[in-house]
């Protein structure tokens, strides 16, 4: 365990971090679930800017890489697109 006051102040603080890295991309993955589950094109496109919104904020967090967020956001549009 830490014997420093300013490294356990570092071992909350990285606690906190990864429960809201967690929280953010748990919700990220469930919203991309959703859309990708919905059939409907006209109501997938409404959601498809929010969930693009949501993806961006992670790589800028760094929570996932900006590479990881570029393939899905690619891999999401083509799987809208493809619905008749």
């Amino acid at each position: 365990m830490a014997n420093h006051k300013a490294t356990k102040k570092d071992v909350r603080q990285s606690e906190k971090r990864r429960d809201r890295n967690r929280y953010y991309g748990k919700t990220t993955r469930n919203a991309i679930r959703t859309l990708l589950a919905n059939t409907d094109k006209a109501s997938s496109s409404e959601e498809l800017s929010k969930v693009i919104s949501m993806i961006d904020k992670l790589a800028k967090r760094n929570v996932i890489h900006k590479n990881k967020a570029g393939n899905l956001k690619s891999g999401i549009v083509k799987r809208i697109n493809a619905l008749a």
